[in-house]
């Protein structure tokens, strides 16, 4: 009996009321697909929907914000409004703490724009919002090196720009987290006993990295290592050029006395790519 009744067609009027169900299902979502792309009427002044913008931008509204400026460029593409629309939603992201959609708007907004007298600032922001990215020292450095090529590039093409001076500020922040990186990884390997590894990064910091607070370190980990691997003149050269640069650090006081109890001392031999990278003079 029951399966008869399970297997029952279904009557006219269950049928109606079953449409009128799904009917209204329907409708209610019809509605609401309709309030989202209604959100924005497409006949809104562009000039309306930019002062909305700011306006939620000065009530610190930042989503808000970002999805006005989104529609000015959305309805009124190459505007003056449109264009302003644009950084605006760099600065709103950067300020919401979401770097990859500042970079991404700003990015954009150089393309359209390349000669606009706010570049500069689009560039700006750029270098900000990957400098705000900067990892920790053990980790990957992607963000870093990203952040001091987009603010080498306010340096280089906007020297006059309100910007610079803070953009090689953040530069020297990069640098020498870059270097503290090669420091990591150089004594690891250190520590490990893989002493031709270890100078390879103790190496980049001299070259590259000599305006670094990490280069006492450097000369001094290439005096140990050096001497690890039987390359005393190396590790002569890098504790006597330490000392001729940084006479008091600490790290000279180390590489010296190292030296010293193998029976050796400071001495620079000129051809060294020590001697030749950091330019010195004994």
């Amino acid at each position: 009996m029951d399966e008869l009744r399970a297997n029952r067609p279904i009557g006219v009027s269950a049928v109606f009321s079953l449409g009128i169900v799904v009917a209204g299902l329907l409708l209610a979502g019809c509605t609401k697909t309709a309030d989202k792309v209604n959100t924005f009427a497409d006949d809104e002044p562009a000039g309306t929907l930019y002062n909305e913008g700011l306006n939620s931008l000065g009530k610190g509204k930042l989503t808000d914000a970002v999805k006005n400026f989104h529609e000015v460029d959305r309805q009124h593409p190459y505007s003056e409004e449109a264009r302003k629309a644009i950084l605006m939603s760099a600065f709103a992201s950067y300020r919401r703490g979401r770097y990859d959609d500042s970079v991404s708007a700003a990015n954009r907004y150089l393309t359209l724009y390349p000669g606009s007298p706010d570049a500069p600032y689009a560039q700006y922001l750029i270098g900000s919002s990957y400098f705000h990215q900067i990892p920790d020292v053990t980790r990957d450095q992607d963000a870093t090196r990203k952040a001091m090529a987009s603010l080498q590039e306010i340096v280089d093409r906007y020297p006059d720009s309100e910007y610079a001076t803070d953009a090689k500020n953040k530069i020297i922040v990069a640098r020498d987290q870059l270097a503290g990186k090669e420091m990591q990884i150089g004594r690891y390997y250190l520590e490990r006993r893989e002493y031709l590894a270890a100078v390879n990064r103790f190496k980049t910091v001299v070259s590259e990295f000599q305006d670094t607070r990490h280069v006492e370190e450097a000369l001094e980990r290439l005096t140990e290592a050096n001497l690890a691997l039987g390359l005393t003149s190396e590790a002569q050269t890098a504790a006597a050029v330490l000392g001729h640069n940084f006479p008091d650090s600490k790290w000279y006081q180390d590489a010296y006395q190292l030296l010293q109890s193998g029976g050796l001392s400071p001495q620079e031999n000129k051809g060294s790519w020590i001697s030749r990278a950091f330019g010195a003079k004994a």
